[in-house]
């Protein structure tokens, strides 16, 4: 079965009454524009509008000739069978067959001619009678929007949702020519805004010369256009608002001027091999501010960036807290690290699936953690062996008093350390957790507390994993101390985000 998302972009050529009532004229007109859709990559589908004359005109009325409308139906009226010969020569034409009806019996026309889309007018944008017979149908449907309120564009989008219906609404303007000041092609923002899941078109009705509305359409995100078309000849002179065929062309010419214009917009656009060679020769690269050895960890505090930047220069935009640099080969001061002497490494995988992991432990213990709160990752022998050594920490409130959390995951061990001046009381809230003081060991359950006064040598351990409370007096940045040099020899020993729980 068709469907509107298997018609993107889609342009529509409405005929309306430019027929004059002669459907071999229809047949020409339907022909000629098939032959200008073929020049173009788009989907194109072309419409008629069908009235049951004999009941939609009141029957006093039939013959009066100074209702405008009724005239021109009257003078344009086809027989079915005529109007299903349009409709083949439209399919045969490689058309989408659409068709606007504006009584019931033509949507049971629709359904006898075989249409593929229905199109509901703006006239009839609240016709419930009509809507209800046509949401009855199993076809995709297009409807236009010209001067309805938004509390009705409301009620029929909930009306078509509801009843699971494949359907867009069309931004339209019912000024036949619509100048300029009357386009008001911001309403289309308007409805993309309100209506997020609803596919968003535009039916025009401005002066066919007009080849820029399309662009500024597209450019908001219509996927949908409209437009009337006819072929004039020695007897038949359009209105003022149908495209003849080269009219038409510029218009088709114009919309595919603004798709190159605008590229891609559901993913990030392919960039040129000389975007970023450009981009690149203005990178800042890195130089050695002293001299590193084979194998040496090349801290991001020995570094430097300047311009000029060398083929396999490894750039400031290289390096972030994640990345580790190591020497491959000697590198002399002021030397550039280029992909040839030095080994990158990024750890912002690990630290993602460290930070799933600890909201894993969170969700399945209950505690409840404010929101936009830092969290800390300590891997005090690197990250490759936070598993082994490592934690997870959360400053509540750092004042005359301090609260933090602290996660353990399961195996996980944190050196031993000692603080000159902060005291600390340890309540474990989950889990159970191995505390050694001073060389003396013992296992805390949930709900249990202990005291470490300054200077005490303290060690965490949790073997199936803990989250602990932490209640202090202040905390300085300053004021940790461990055992092992080679911990406080490691600038890198810790990760900070901001953004992380949600």
């Amino acid at each position: 079965m068709l469907t509107l998302k298997a018609l993107e972009p889609f342009f529509v050529f409405e005929m309306a009454n430019n027929h004059m009532g002669l459907h071999e004229h229809g047949l020409k007109v339907v022909r000629e524009f098939g032959g200008i859709a073929r020049q173009f990559p788009f989907a194109f589908g072309f419409k008629l509008q069908y009235r049951q004359l004999d009941t939609f005109i009141h029957p006093d009325y039939t013959d009066r000739t100074d209702f405008k409308y009724i005239k021109r139906f009257t003078e344009t009226r086809l027989a079915p069978a005529q109007y299903k010969l349009i409709v083949d020569e439209m399919k045969a034409q490689g058309f989408v067959a659409v068709c606007t009806p504006f009584d019931e019996p033509s949507v049971d026309l629709i359904e006898k001619h075989g249409f593929d889309i229905i199109k509901v007018a703006s006239c009839s944008f609240t016709d419930w009678p009509l809507l209800e017979r046509i949401a009855r149908t199993e076809k995709p449907i297009i409807a236009s929007t010209a001067g309805v309120p938004l509390q009705d564009i409301d009620r029929v989008v909930s009306f078509f949702a509801h009843r699971k219906k494949d359907f867009a609404i069309m931004h339209c303007v019912a000024q036949y020519p619509t100048p300029p000041s009357g386009m008001q092609l911001n309403q289309l923002d308007l409805l993309k805004a309100r209506y997020p899941e609803v596919r968003i078109g535009y039916s025009t009705h401005e002066d066919p010369e007009n080849v820029e509305s399309i662009k500024i359409a597209l450019a908001k995100g219509a996927t949908i256009f409209e437009k009337h078309v006819g072929v004039p000849d020695e007897q038949i002179k359009l209105n003022d608002y149908s495209a003849n065929p080269e009219q038409a062309r510029r218009w088709l010419e114009s919309a595919q001027s603004a798709f190159e214009l605008c590229g891609v917009s559901d993913r990030r656009a392919e960039f040129t091999h000389a975007e970023l060679s450009s981009l690149r020769s203005l990178q800042r690269g890195l130089f050695a501010k002293r001299a590193f050895k084979k194998g040496d960890l090349i801290p991001h505090r020995d570094l430097f960036a300047a311009i000029p930047t060398m083929d396999g220069h490894v750039t400031a935009n290289d390096l972030s807290k994640y990345t580790e640099l190591h020497a491959s080969e000697d590198i002399e001061a002021n030397a550039p690290l280029l992909t040839s002497n030095v080994e990158t490494r990024n750890f912002q995988d690990k630290v993602y699936e460290i930070v799933q992991e600890v909201k894993g432990l969170l969700c399945k213990s209950g505690v409840a953690i404010p929101s936009q709160v830092d969290l800390e990752i300590s891997h005090h022998y690197g990250i490759d062996r936070f598993r082994e050594f490592g934690l997870t920490m959360m400053t509540i409130v750092n004042r005359m008093y301090c609260k933090k959390l602290l996660v353990l995951l399961p195996g996980q061990k944190h050196p031993t350390q000692y603080h000159r001046q902060k005291e600390e009381t340890f309540h474990v809230l989950y889990g159970d957790a191995d505390i050694e003081l001073n060389g003396t060991t013992r296992r805390l359950g949930t709900g249990e507390t202990i005291t470490v006064e300054p200077g005490v040598h303290h060690y965490f351990g949790a073997e199936n994993g803990a989250i602990i409370e932490e209640i202090s007096s202040t905390h300085y940045t300053d004021d940790s101390f461990y055992l092992d040099p080679a911990i406080m020899n490691n600038g890198n020993r810790k990760t900070l985000l901001t953004y992380w729980f949600n």
